[in-house]
């Protein structure tokens, strides 16, 4: 009997983007969202009326060292997968490796978006590896600093190699067999890495919207948001622009107001509780940037609550509209995005974000909050700041609040965070890590696109910035509205693809292994 999609999501569809209010963390929690409700849309679209007519994934799991840099530790845990094998068309045909990010991963991961996509034409195995302390593949004990020592980008990789090589085993794949791994934003770098230090095992990576680089003061983020905001082709439009500037000026001189213009400012903005201390001032004023830059970030892709194009026709007063100030407009954005995401009202609350970050029992959801704040301390930063001159939004939260929460949930100071973004950088090579045959794919749209490869780095470091295309819209589910240069970005990926198999063969049949280079340090 067929198990329908909606079973296997489960809890994971009511994701919230508005569970904390911190920006970072609100940017992802409305990425998975968008992320389940294409997957569960997909498989719905994609199996119809008859559960029984398509092939079903797999789901299994993987016994893994937690510290796999200690052979003496025998702790170990559970890391789920999935796989799809419907379109595998033999023992040495390719396998799609699609790496699990910050969040859980569900049987969409093989069954719609890229790799699965690409599979047909090219025969291929398509696997899916759940990142550890995310999802279900949380090791037994929690989410204490004691446990969390073991999560990192680098223990991630390690996963890779081992899964490696006990799916070889479980499968039956060819040791001739190219491994191609796929991943979007954090999982794209991972992606990317993954090639760069274990070239010997990983033949391809295709690295969509990935961060290579860390950065503590993330302001390029806006910046890119604001061009947006501005951009014509997408509805943006220089009066949108100044619409966001003139609706946030509103917000800041109501703050500043007094105690009744904040209470009446809460009320008219759904915010969950009052507004008279400075930092919950700032986690109100983070959340509506946050609204806005994932506006941007996920413009046009299905399950969004707002395209870019709705927001400015909210915030210019522009069709049904038209009596709306800005400020007024971004009211109404704020009452959508709660509506479609079936939540009352916005938390503005700093204590209740630091107490909700501080709580060790990994949480139903699966979503990640504690885990992915951890390693932006201990890894990446990415502190999205709005301090230059032309940045739309506040100043709040200002750097130093948001590096205080490092402090304030594990006790790492800013001087650490700020060695441990030098130092993945120093590991991993930036934004010109060195890898070879790694296909880097950016919409010029995406506010992430400034951390990524974006310009040829060699002739197989390869770059494809696809025009007005948001954050990892590539990997999304095809749509009959998806643009002329979308399109051709995705033939262009395949053909890519096709191009370093045909030279896995050519080297297969002179006996030589289907890799470039020598396996890395790790």
């Amino acid at each position: 009997m067929a198990i329908r999609p909606a079973l296997w999501l489960g809890p994971l569809l009511l994701v919230s983007l508005w569970e904390l209010s911190f920006p970072a963390l609100l940017l992802r929690q409305l990425g998975e969202h968008i992320q389940r409700y294409q997957e569960s849309t997909s498989l719905n679209v994609g199996l119809g009326g008859s559960l029984g007519a398509v092939a079903m994934p797999k789901v299994g799991w993987l016994q893994q060292p937690l510290d796999p840099f200690n052979a003496s530790d025998t702790r170990s845990f559970l890391q789920r997968y999935w796989v799809n094998d419907q379109h595998r068309t033999g023992y040495g045909g390719p396998v799609f490796l699609h790496l699990g990010g910050e969040g859980s991963l569900g049987p969409g991961s093989v069954m719609s978006g890229h790799p699965a996509a690409l599979a047909p034409a090219l025969g291929a195995l398509v696997i899916s590896l759940e990142h550890r302390f995310y999802g279900l593949s949380i090791p037994t004990g929690g989410l204490s600093m004691a446990q969390l020592r073991y999560l990192s980008s680098r223990h991630a990789l390690a996963d890779v190699v081992s899964a490696h090589q006990a799916l070889s085993s479980l499968f039956n794949i060819s040791s001739s067999s190219p491994w191609i791994c796929f991943g979007g934003s954090y999982a794209g770098s991972l992606a990317a890495w993954t090639r760069l230090k274990f070239p010997h095992l990983i033949f391809a990576a295709v690295a969509s919207s990935a961060p290579v680089r860390a950065v503590l003061d993330f302001s390029e983020y806006n910046d890119v948001v604001s061009r947006s905001l501005m951009k014509t082709a997408i509805g943006g439009s220089l009066e949108c622009g100044a619409a966001v500037a003139t609706a946030f000026a509103e917000v800041e001189r109501r703050l500043r107001a007094g105690s009744a213009a904040q209470r009446a400012l809460g009320a008219e903005l759904g915010a969950c509780g009052p507004l008279g201390r400075t930092e919950d001032q700032a986690e109100l004023l983070g959340a509506l940037q946050a609204l806005v830059g994932g506006t941007v970030q996920y413009d046009g892709q299905a399950g969004a609550p707002l395209s870019v194009r709705q927001l400015c026709g909210l915030l210019r007063g522009r069709g049904n509209h038209s009596h709306l100030t800005p400020y007024q407009g971004l009211r109404g954005a704020v009452q959508i995005v709660l509506h479609s995401l079936g939540q009352k009202c916005l938390s503005v609350s700093r204590s209740e974000t630091v107490t909700q970050l501080r709580a060790t029992e990994p949480q139903v959801s699966g979503v990640g909050d504690r885990q992915w704040l951890y390693q932006t301390c201990t890894e990446f930063g990415f502190y999205v700041t709005c301090e230059h001159p032309g940045c739309p939004f506040s100043s709040l939260p200002a750097l130093p609040s948001q590096l205080d929460l490092c402090e304030q949930v594990f006790g790492l100071s800013a001087s650490s965070v700020a060695q441990a973004v030098a130092q993945t950088n120093s590991y991993y090579g930036g934004q010109t890590p060195g890898a070879t045959q790694v296909l880097f794919v950016n919409g010029d749209t995406d506010p992430w696109h400034a951390l990524s490869v974006t310009q040829d780095l060699g002739a197989s470091e390869l770059v494809l910035l696809i025009p007005n295309a948001s954050h990892c819209l590539d990997m999304a589910p095809e749509r009959s509205s998806d643009s002329a240069s979308l399109r051709l970005g995705r033939l262009r990926i395949i053909q890519q693809l096709q191009t370093w198999l045909r030279q896995a063969k050519e080297r297969q049949v002179r006996g030589i292994q289907p890799t470039l280079g020598i396996m890395r340090r790790f």
